[in-house]
């Protein structure tokens, strides 16, 4: 979810890490049914931390006229997965999560939480509103409109 929402792996690596830590020192006494739904709203908030301290750095970089010097390629991008032998499926599965998660970066802030944390964390109504700190119906309401958009974007992936 990270490093989706920060396109990048290293800021994802530190948001995470912030958020465990986040959690162990201060809810480690808290029953275990409950960590996960805390540590993803400590994760959600530190998520969106890092977008607002982005958007002052960017500001900042444009006023300077530097720009990102991580455009780098990262050389395990290039290594080859020898667990499936069909080029054109691996190509084609590349593709199409590629244009996933570049649809899921394109939905609004809430959408995406509400999307990721529902489809891939698999947690109910109940805990993402929770870890989002909202009502169980903005949920419903987030969620589905995530799903009707990224139907749409995606039906040539399908």
């Amino acid at each position: 979810m990270a490093r989706l929402a920060t396109g990048n792996a290293d800021d994802a690596h530190d948001i995470v890490q912030d958020a465990m830590l986040t959690l162990v020192s201060r809810y480690a006494s808290r029953g275990e049914q409950e960590w996960g739904p805390l540590f993803h709203t400590i994760l959600q908030s530190r998520i969106i931390d890092w977008h607002r301290r982005s958007k002052v750095r960017n500001r900042l970089r444009v006023w300077f006229g530097k720009r990102d010097e991580d455009d780098e390629d990262d050389p395990l991008q290039n290594i080859v997965d020898g667990r499936s032998p069909d080029p054109p499926a691996q190509l084609k599965d590349k593709q199409a999560m590629a244009a996933l998660e570049a649809a899921i970066h394109k939905l609004p802030p809430r959408q995406q939480q509400a999307f990721l944390l529902r489809a891939w964390e698999g947690l109910d109504v109940a805990q993402t509103a929770h870890a989002m700190k909202c009502s169980e119906g903005s949920v419903k309401t987030h969620y589905s409109r995530a799903v009707h958009t990224l139907r749409e974007q995606l039906e040539d992936h399908l």
